[in-house]
């Protein structure tokens, strides 16, 4: 039976890293790499020694996963790791981000999470590893990327629920939490609204967040893997403080009344 790894949105940034760096850590007969641009999915092979097995999919869509669902039917591999690394986020008002944005980040940062990991659930054995991509704003509510931040909310409660329950299989469940990493998605984040956002405490490389989480995913037994002092610092905060409070800081950091 063929051994693989499959992660999603690995045409660039967290994605493109977790390919590159998980090959590096495990033995796979092949990686897959899904997203939706061809040419940037078949540019890792000069990255990665295993074949890599570019999926053309986009994750946004629902026939999408009928498409992923046949192919492991055909091929009947092993899963050692999923990584859904794939998402989007836009910052702005509520009235600057339209009711069309806001349900696509739901559709690919809840709905695809959970049908990506529940198709593959089957294809995956004891020792196997699901990351999922998440992030720090999972921990707070977050005016001006409200929805964003919910959804990364569900994403956290979603994994350590899961990884609780796949404890008797033997199989783990790790979610990544980072602060601000820099990569593509600024581009799409910032294009509905300029000034919504304007402070960045730190701002950390994806290929140093993924170490992190490389080493926690195969080396501990975290739920949680979170990258870099002052976001574990900012994490304990805001489990600390009343949410309230919360809320005015990121208010005043970002200059809004």
């Amino acid at each position: 039976m063929m051994k693989i790894a499959i992660i999603t949105g690995a045409s660039s940034g967290m994605g493109r890293e977790v390919a590159i760096q998980a090959a590096k850590k495990e033995k796979f007969d092949e990686v897959w790499v899904i997203a939706r641009r061809q040419e940037a999915l078949e540019s890792l092979q000069q990255y990665i020694s295993v074949k890599v097995r570019p999926v053309v999919l986009d994750l946004s869509l629902p026939e999408s996963f009928t498409a992923y669902q046949n192919l492991l039917e055909e091929v009947h591999p092993q899963v050692a790791l999923l990584a859904n690394c794939a998402g989007f986020g836009r910052f702005g008002r509520y009235d600057q981000i339209s009711l069309e944005d806001c349900l696509a980040m739901i559709d690919l940062n809840c709905k695809a999470l959970v049908s990506m990991t529940q198709l593959t659930l089957p294809y995956m054995k004891k020792g196997g590893r699901i990351l999922q991509l998440d992030s720090l704003s999972a921990f707070q509510p977050v005016p001006y990327i409200n929805v964003y931040g919910a959804t990364k909310s569900f994403g956290l409660s979603y994994s350590r629920a899961l990884n609780r329950e796949l404890k008797s299989r033997g199989i783990r469940v790790m979610s990544v939490n980072p602060g601000w990493v820099k990569t593509e998605f600024f581009d799409h984040a910032t294009a509905t609204s300029s000034d919504a956002v304007t402070y960045y405490n730190v701002m950390y490389e994806a290929d140093e967040v993924i170490r992190t989480a490389m080493h926690d995913l195969y080396h501990t037994r975290k739920d949680v893997s979170i990258h870099g002092l002052p976001v574990k610092l900012q994490v304990l905060g805001v489990k600390l403080l009343p949410h309230k409070w919360v809320m005015e800081i990121w208010m005043k950091q970002q200059k809004h009344k």
